[in-house]
Order: C-alpha cells, then structure tokens, then sequence
C-alpha cells in the first residue's frame, strides 16, 4: 500500500458504526468475483462488440494476470496506472490487479502525457496497463514515452496488441497463490472531476467500493438476470461503483458499448437485452434525436438513470421512447442518489432522489458551513459508509473540502424537497470552476496555467458555454498581446496539444476582449462570462431561425 500517511482514514468510532451496521463486510473484491464465478460460473460476466466471458472465465484470468503481475517483481500496494477503454480485456486487468493487491489508479485512453504522466508522478505507479489498439491514439508511444522519464514505471501491461508485457502472456501464467487483500484495504484510486487542475486522487477501499455497489443493486433489485450496460468510460468511477461491482455482486452481465453513440447503444440494447443503464444527459440527447434509437426494440430496457437529470430529457424519454428515466446524481468521492422506481413523475423529473444507503448523511450549508434554512439553495456535503474521509496525498486540500466533522464539501448547489414525507434533492448549479463537456469534467485553471504562456496570449479566462448535446463545450475568453496575431481556436489546439493536453479538452470556442470583467475583489467574474456566451448563442441561434 502507499505510505498509510498519503491515505486518510475515517475517525475509529464511525468505522466501528459501519462495521457493526453491516455496511462494511469483510471480504475484499476479488474474493467476491470468485464467490460469484463459484455460484454462477457459466453466466455471462462481460460483454463487449467482439467477446463475451462468463463469470468462471473471467475470475480464471484475472487469477492468472494478479499471478504473472507478482512472479514480474509487482508488490501488493504498487499502484497501477489503466489507461483502457470498454473492451472485456479492462475487466480482466482490473481484477487482476485488485486480485494481486495492486492498486489500480483509473485513467482514460484520451488522456494525454501530461494527464498520466501527473498520476505516475503522484503515485509512484509501477505500471501502466494499456489498450494497445485504442483508436484515436497511439498509447504504446505514450506508455513508452512516460516510462522513459518516470523512473518508477517498470513495464507497461498491453491489452489487445504489443507494447510490453501483454495481457495475453499474463492471462497464460500458471495459477499461484495470492496475497491476502483486507476488505479495509486500498483498492482503487480513481481521478477526481473536482475544483483544481492539479490531480485529486479519490481512494477508495475495498470495503467501502462493495458497500457503495450493494447498495446500487439493492435499489434497483439486481440479479442474475439483470443485464447492465455502460457506454460511458468504464473505469470512471460510475461505471465501476454504478455497473461493474453491482453486477459482480449480484451476477449480472456487464455489456461495454465501445463509444457512445445512440445507434451503437441502440443495437446493443436490441442485441444483448439490455435492462439497466446509467447515462449522462449527452446520451439521453443522443437517443432522443436518433433515427436509429427510435427503430430499435428498446423495451427490455427497464430503466435509464440520467445524472443529472433534465427535465425535457426525461419527459421526452418517456413520452418519446417508452424509457423510463431516472434522476441520478454522484461523484468519485462517494455520495449517491437516485430517484425511486415509484417517484411521482415530477420528482423523476426534476431531482436526483434520495441517498442510496440508509447510513448516508446528507448536510446543505451556507458560507459559514451552518445547515440552510429548509428549501434553501446552498453546497451539499455529505458523508456516510462509501464517501470519502480525504483524498490521497492531498493534506493541504483536505482541510478546506472537508468540514470540520468529515463532510466532503460537493462544491454542488443542492436544494432539499419535500416529497410526501421523503426528503429528496434537485442539483442547482454548482460552485466549482469547472467545465462539464459530456460527462468529462474539465479543469478551467489547469487550461488558463497553460493558455497564459502562449506568446499571443495576456490573459486569459475558460468557461462553459452551454450546448444542447454535451451539456457544455470549452470557450476561451482572451486578452490578446500587442503588436501580435491574435490566437484562434485553431492555435490553441494546437499549443495545448503539444504541451500534451488531451483532445476533449481543447477549447472550441475564442472571444477576444480588450480586458477580463472582474469582481469587487479583483477575480475574473467567470459569472458575466458565462452569461455573456449564453446570451451570443443564443442571439446566434435566434438569427440562424430568422435566416431560414
């Protein structure tokens, strides 16, 4: 494990309490996975577009990756970085690892040198686990690059092609005996989406990623028959606590969308029977305006939890698609919610819910951290069995995003609603300076650190501007140099792309100003910029009509 120092703990008393609720067990991940391979071993585990494995398939191989990983030198608490996409082979090494002890640190395939090369920099990573045949990027010449200037890294795992270590030899290694795994071990480290550029990771234990899945399955009455698909990057944590460990714990099948698309969701549904699935607003947009999702037989598709949740969306999902549609809101950190199966309509259409555990605490406080008045707006905290007590490595950071009693501090504005006696909450808006593009959670600063230094650049601020499909897309408002070319969206790209910045986070939009607007205190006011882009598009949008 990492040094126990990097890794916050939870006060003892309140670990005890969730012990003694039952919330956290005593088993670690993959003895899980064999339970279940031993329970249900010819049920399909995972599917992909090229391969299925059943459960005894899958806890086979992932044995046979933990024992090759630990006869090449690995140690249990190494961590690992994965920087691989929804094919089965990712489910094979994530097992694996957990398996072995190994920690796995959960990239993306699109992120680039900078991104992965800070997660090795952060964690000392003694591997790095890649998808060779990724493609919209070469990631053996990444892997290859990182490994040359971060001495830590001593080889890299390629699934589906050559660039190291390949899974197939792993997978082919004898079997061996494994470590013992505490179920209060480290298990995961996942990145965070939250307020700074600079990585967070999220550590998250064995028995509290199990804690978090049971209660997912609970909710929704998993089982054997449940078949879950994730088109959304798997090893976000939405696709491991959300489909990959309820699945496991309740023998479900996972089913992999390669990209998400509606017509590949849409086939998959039809192909495979598809019952569950956690989807961001862009894929609901997606469905919504498919040809496609609209010809296909969606009606195993029982139901379809959005975070967050739009209320037109959701009509229309309903209405349009006979799917009913669930608000769903959650993070890395921990907290989930979901809004019940029997909801009235207007709460599935408007709010994220409830907590998924009945040990979930849920605070929504003003600026001095006091509770809100009942129905008032302000930051939803929270705390309880899976949410985290402190991210890793990160004291300094700790002290202000958590309260003084261990509520994690969303950076989310939060409302609670009173619903037939149940309290459930709507999402307001957020305080974080962040850009949400489909999903993916953008860092505005870590954009403007690197944006200022280019040479027609004076000053610079990022915000989202809305956008129909993605939610928000990147828009960068600059104060150019003098007496030099004013930038274009065009040489932004390409400065961000040669300072290794991944792709998805490129700004796709430039406004030129000859200052920044600030506040009384002398910060960029971000707010008059994000309802200054607001309003363009929409004027732009409104000319388009008239024009037609």
């Amino acid at each position: 494990m990492p040094a126990d120092r990097l890794l916050p703990r939870r006060p003892e008393a309140l670990a005890a309490r969730y012990r003694a609720a039952g919330a956290w067990g005593s088993t670690a991940i993959g003895a899980v996975l064999r339970a279940t391979a031993t329970r249900l071993p010819e049920r399909v585990a995972v599917v992909d577009a090229e391969r299925r494995l059943t459960y005894a398939e899958l806890d086979r191989q992932a044995t046979a990756v933990a024992c090759g990983l630990l006869d090449r030198g690995l140690r249990p608490g190494d961590a690992v970085v994965v920087q691989s996409g929804n094919v089965v082979e990712t489910l094979v090494g994530f097992y694996g690892l957990l398996k072995s002890g190994l920690v796995p640190v959960c990239s993306l395939p699109q992120h680039g040198r900078r991104e992965v090369g800070d997660l090795i920099a952060l964690t000392g990573a003694r591997a790095h686990l890649i998808q060779a045949d990724w493609p919209r990027a070469d990631l053996p010449a990444l892997a290859a690059e990182l490994a040359q200037t971060h001495e830590s890294v001593r080889f890299t795992i390629a699934a589906r092609g050559s660039g190291g270590v390949t899974l197939d030899e792993l997978v082919a290694h004898p079997p061996g005996p494994l470590p013992d795994v505490g179920a209060e071990d480290l298990a995961v480290l996942q990145l965070s989406g939250g307020t700074t550029g600079t990585p967070k990771l999220i550590p998250r234990l064995h028995c509290d990623y199990l804690c978090n899945a049971r209660a997912w399955a609970d909710r929704w009455d998993w089982d054997e028959r449940t078949v879950a698909m994730h088109a959304l990057p798997v090893m976000h944590n939405a696709g491991i606590a959300l489909c990959v460990l309820p699945a496991m714990l309740t023998g479900a099948t996972v089913v992999l969308a390669p990209r998400a698309d509606a017509e590949v969701i849409a086939g998959f549904v039809e192909r495979e029977r598809v019952t569950d699935m956690v989807a961001n607003a862009t894929v609901a947009y997606r469905l919504l305006e498919s040809e496609a999702a609209r010809a296909a037989d969606l009606s195993s598709l029982v139901r379809l939890n959005v975070g967050p949740q739009t209320p037109e969306y959701a009509a229309r999902l309903e209405s349009e698609l006979g799917i009913r549609a669930l608000g769903v809101f959650g993070m890395g950190e921990g907290m989930i919610m979901g809004t019940p199966w029997d909801a009235p309509a207007d709460a599935r259409r408007t709010t994220v819910g409830t907590p998924i555990h009945p040990l979930d605490e849920v605070r929504i406080l003003d600026d001095e951290l006091a509770d809100v008045a009942p129905g008032e707006v302000g930051e939803l905290a929270c705390r309880g069995p899976y949410t985290i007590p402190g991210y890793f490595a990160a004291a300094e950071h700790n002290a202000v995003a958590f309260t003084p009693d261990g509520f994690f501090r969303t950076g989310d504005l939060a409302r609670a609603h009173d619903v037939g006696g149940t309290t459930f909450y709507s999402i307001e808006g957020r305080i974080k300076d962040n850009v949400n593009r489909g999903g993916e959670k953008i860092h505005a600063d870590e954009l403007e650190r690197i944006l200022v230094t280019h040479p027609g650049v004076a000053e610079v601020a990022v915000v989202g501007m809305p956008d129909p499909e993605l939610g928000e897309r990147v828009c960068a408002y600059v104060v150019p140099r003098a007496d030099v070319p004013v930038p274009t969206v065009a040489d932004l790209a390409e400065f961000l792309l040669a300072q290794g910045v991944a792709k998805f986070k490129l700004p796709e939009r430039v406004e030129v100003r000859p200052e920044l607007p600030v506040t009384s205190i002398r910060k960029v006011a971000k707010k008059r910029l994000r309802e200054d882009i607001a309003a363009k598009l929409a004027r732009e949008r409104q000319a388009r009509t008239v024009s037609r």
